[in-house]
């Protein structure tokens, strides 16, 4: 947690608000002292990875763009509550946009080249993902006004079309380095 008050506050909340906070946050990645951001982006990597164990091909990607789905049914459905519990919008503890934005970050790169990235592959994903993240291209910093909790999840995910998109042109230039 942040600071002493939070952790108070986390501990006397409702089992309905803890089990949204752990939603929106990645199971309190995005409470992380410092670059929330990427420790959610983090969690999104690792979680890839998992899933990556499970399902081979297009198919991963396939799972990676259902999970982004049910990430932004979510984030959307809490973001007026989010903005009630952290009391702005789009707190830095909300974490869950990152991790749907670096599902979409992978699942362009597979489904542009049919295969799963390497390890370096991964590594560009996350960089690439956060450079876009904080940089905000058009139409980032748009899509953030949008109302509430669609506005704290779209920027993300269509700001991952950029970095998806950038890695997976360089994997089919460096192929064999970039994937498996």
């Amino acid at each position: 947690m942040r600071s002493n008050s939070e952790s108070r506050r986390f501990a006397t909340a409702s089992l309905g608000d803890r089990a949204k906070l752990l939603l929106l946050t990645v199971g309190g990645l995005g409470l992380a002292p410092f670059a929330p951001g990427s420790f959610g982006t983090l969690g999104g990597l690792a979680l890839a990875l998992v899933f990556e164990l499970l399902v081979v091909g297009r198919s991963y990607a396939f799972l990676l763009l259902g999970l982004v789905l049910l990430c932004l049914l979510a984030g959307i459905a809490l973001g007026t509550w989010a903005e009630r519990w952290f009391g702005k919008k789009d707190a830095g503890a909300i974490v869950l946009d990152e991790l749907a934005g670096y599902f979409v970050t992978v699942a362009i790169i597979v489904l542009v080249s049919g295969r799963h990235p390497s390890a370096l592959g991964h590594g560009l994903a996350f960089v690439a993902f956060r450079i876009v993240d904080i940089l905000k291209p058009w139409p980032g910093k748009l899509c953030e006004k949008a109302p509430a909790g669609l506005g704290v999840m779209l920027d993300d995910v269509v700001l991952a079309l950029y970095s998806g998109g950038a890695v997976a042109a360089l994997s089919l230039v460096f192929a064999e380095e970039l994937l498996w």
